[in-house]
């Protein structure tokens, strides 16, 4: 039977193969073009199918027809052509599926050692395949329907061909469902890394956190205890200073007794105002809290040699445990 290269039969409808055909038919004044793609080991996509025209149907031939399984039906001239162009491709589908099976299983044998990725691309080639088989089953449906009168005796061996056909794409689908149940693997043993990583993260943020709440309190002991030292120097501050000014030469005409009257003043004046606030009662009731965390405070700084680098303190073990 004549045959016509892919790029010839797509030029007639306006198209190329690096554009071929969206849908597996086309009706033109060229004709009508029946066509599916038969993929390469190497990945590379054949053209093959039949172009109806006036004078005859031409062939798109992607590999060689398998002479025989035609015979075995009857068939001659254009319909065993057509019928062994079906099978051939479905064969070929046969053998890219087993390859995208073979690797699955060397895939799930490695384990996580395989990239995902690769993973994702059997899944994307196993794609363009059941694609192109459901393009040859439309195309097969066709020719044993509308153009049952160009291929004489076609219609009665179609259910063959389908048969072939959709068997390939039976075991399509279970090594698709494969590589999915794989993928959802793959993905729930990443999820759960990255779960477990969050919680590691959490940890050591809580961690953080308690260590910053307790450098929070003992700096706070600090603050209580800095507090009411300078409430102390203020109160010490102002009788000093009175009797500093008393006893300069130049207050020497102050009689010594409104000297006693003056300092005992300065000194009972700001011990009276300071230490009966309601605020400055309760720090000194929590003194002895704040003397703790102070002492906290000063156990974990670090000792310093002369040099300035620290040295772990002998008296404070559970510290020097802590930070290991």
């Amino acid at each position: 039977m004549p045959t016509v290269p892919a790029s010839e039969a797509f030029a007639a409808f306006r198209l190329s193969l690096a554009d071929p055909p969206k849908r597996p038919i086309l009706h033109s004044a060229a004709g009508t073009l029946i066509s599916f793609g038969v993929p390469a080991s190497d990945g590379r996509i054949d053209w093959a199918g039949v172009w109806i025209t006036p004078s005859g149907p031409r062939f798109l031939v992607a590999v060689p027809p398998v002479a025989g399984p035609a015979g075995a039906h009857g068939l001659s001239g254009a319909a065993a052509e057509l019928f062994d162009t079906f099978v051939s491709a479905s064969r070929v589908y046969l053998e890219r599926i087993e390859e995208i099976d073979a690797q699955l299983a060397t895939t799930q044998e490695a384990g996580r050692s395989v990239p995902l990725a690769e993973v994702w691309k059997l899944q994307r080639r196993l794609a363009v395949i059941r694609a192109h088989i459901g393009r040859a089953l439309v195309g097969l449906a066709e020719c044993g329907g509308r153009f049952s009168e160009v291929f004489a005796g076609f219609a009665e061996a179609m259910p063959a061909a389908t048969g072939e056909l959709a068997r390939v794409q039976e075991l399509a689908q279970n090594v698709r469902q494969a590589l999915s149940d794989l993928i959802l693997l793959r993905n729930a043993e990443e999820s759960n890394r990255i779960a477990e990583a969050a919680n590691q993260l959490n940890r050591v943020s809580n961690r953080i956190a308690a260590l910053a709440n307790t450098s929070n309190i003992r700096m706070l002991g600090i603050t209580y205890v800095a507090l009411l030292l300078g409430l102390v120097s203020a109160v010490v501050l102002i009788p000093n200073t009175g009797a500093t000014i008393l006893g300069m030469p130049s207050a020497a005409w102050v009689p010594g007794l409104w000297v006693d009257v003056v300092l005992v003043v300065l000194a009972l004046v700001p011990l009276v105002l300071v230490f009966t606030r309601p605020w400055v009662r309760v720090m000194l009731r929590d003194l002895g809290d704040y003397e703790r965390r102070v002492a906290e405070g000063v156990r974990d700084l670090p000792e310093m040699t002369s040099r300035g680098a620290p040295e772990p303190s002998s008296a404070t073990p559970a510290l020097a445990e802590k930070r290991l």
